[in-house]
């Protein structure tokens, strides 16, 4: 059963207090509990990171509602995405997403630059993906397509790779989160076989 990478257990946090309503993920029952810490220390910094971000500790009028989605958790990797509203007034409020993709055997969280061959121009292939999508989609746009970035957002389902942009990046708010799903066939070229995509191409 050694060869055989099993989904890792999450559990809920939950934190409710005035103000400020937690929901994040735990890993719990990993064998090593030093890459099991890793890891969950990892997830806690980006949700405080986040409360940070929008303003909690320094507007008293800031109201906080953070929760999480798993995309991938299979194959010794787990990719998942904390989601955090912040509301302080005014029309509407303002939410943050933001993603984690883990090696579970290492801790190690991957760069997007980590998914692909070295020299293989990947943010170059990406950003056409994704120009190519926008006209299919019509998506509406505030700004020009910013291209892919080496920090870009992102995460892993299943066998499928997807970029994402935050709210007013370059689209209006109506259209919320553009997200854009680029299967790993598509892409299998460029990707590193040793690494998440590769593991998601079998």
């Amino acid at each position: 059963m050694d060869f055989i990478k099993l989904p890792v257990a999450i559990k809920t946090i939950r934190i409710n207090r005035p103000r400020l309503k937690l929901y994040y993920p735990q890993v719990r029952g990993m064998r090593d509990l030093k890459l099991q810490r890793e890891i969950n220390c990892q997830i806690y910094d980006l949700v405080y990171q986040l409360i940070e971000e929008q303003g909690f500790y320094e507007n008293p009028l800031t109201d906080i509602t953070a929760y999480y989605e798993i995309k991938n958790n299979q194959r010794g990797i787990l990719s998942l995405t904390l989601i955090n509203y912040a509301y302080a007034g005014g029309a509407h409020g303002l939410t943050l997403t933001k993603s984690l993709s883990f090696d579970i055997e290492t801790a190690k969280v991957y760069q997007l630059a980590d998914l692909f061959k070295e020299h293989s121009n990947y943010q170059e292939v990406l950003s056409e993906i994704i120009e190519e999508q926008i006209e299919e989609r019509d998506i509406g746009v505030i700004d020009d397509f910013p291209g892919v970035r080496e920090d870009q957002d992102y995460y892993l389902a299943d066998k499928c790779l997807v970029i994402y942009y935050q709210l007013y990046e370059f689209t209006p708010y109506v259209f919320g989160f553009p997200y854009f799903p680029i299967s790993v066939y598509e892409i299998e070229d460029i990707i590193d076989l040793e690494g998440p995509l590769g593991q998601m191409l079998y």
